[in-house]
């Protein structure tokens, strides 16, 4: 694995990863579909040290991932626009997580089942009044075209972060300039 090149922005706080990793609602699955890259916008939940995503049980992000099992999810959040009074100082507030691994179906309905139920934690909390159940799971078919919903994690190999966090008196808001601040 190449080193970060801004190594002041390197993040090896675990507790703040996790953190992130279970509060951020979007990431982005990149696989390689030979030699083009094919790169997808997902739901997901962090569980267990694993990216676990869901989706129909055959397609293009399917297929590659039969083909070639090797990915890299990224994960970030953008903060704002960071001021500075020398204007090639200007930068942006953000957290990135990048993991690489493979990805793999989960085939057991246990398992299946327990992360769905996280997707429920996480996206819709309190909204059902009772937990998934396995035969919810295992017959749930897509309303899109009858097909199997399936459930695959990424075990990641290796996770790094980065940062440049945010300092709320030098962010840009509108009306802010050099004249007028303080950063």
């Amino acid at each position: 694995m190449r080193p970060i090149i801004h190594a002041q922005r390197n993040c090896e706080d675990q507790e703040k990863i996790n953190d992130f990793l279970i509060n951020t609602r979007t990431g982005l699955l990149g696989l390689a579909d030979e030699l083009q890259p094919y790169v997808i916008p997902l739901n997901f939940v962090w569980w267990n040290s694993c990216i676990y995503f869901h989706g129909l049980s055959s397609g293009r992000k399917v297929s590659i991932i039969e083909q070639n099992n090797t990915a890299c999810f990224t994960v970030f959040q953008e903060f704002g626009t960071v001021t500075d009074p020398v204007p090639a100082k200007t930068d942006t507030a953000y957290m990135s997580v990048m993991l690489f691994g493979s990805v793999e179906k989960v085939h057991q309905l246990d398992d299946s089942t327990g992360v769905l139920q996280q997707f429920l934690n996480k996206y819709v909390p309190g909204f059902y009044d009772r937990p998934l159940s396995k035969v919810h799971v295992d017959k749930y078919r897509s309303s899109l075209d009858n097909q199997t919903v399936s459930v695959y994690r990424l075990q990641p190999h290796t996770i790094t972060a980065k940062e440049n966090p945010v300092h709320e008196q030098n962010l840009f808001y509108p009306g802010k300039s050099v004249s007028n601040s303080s950063s």
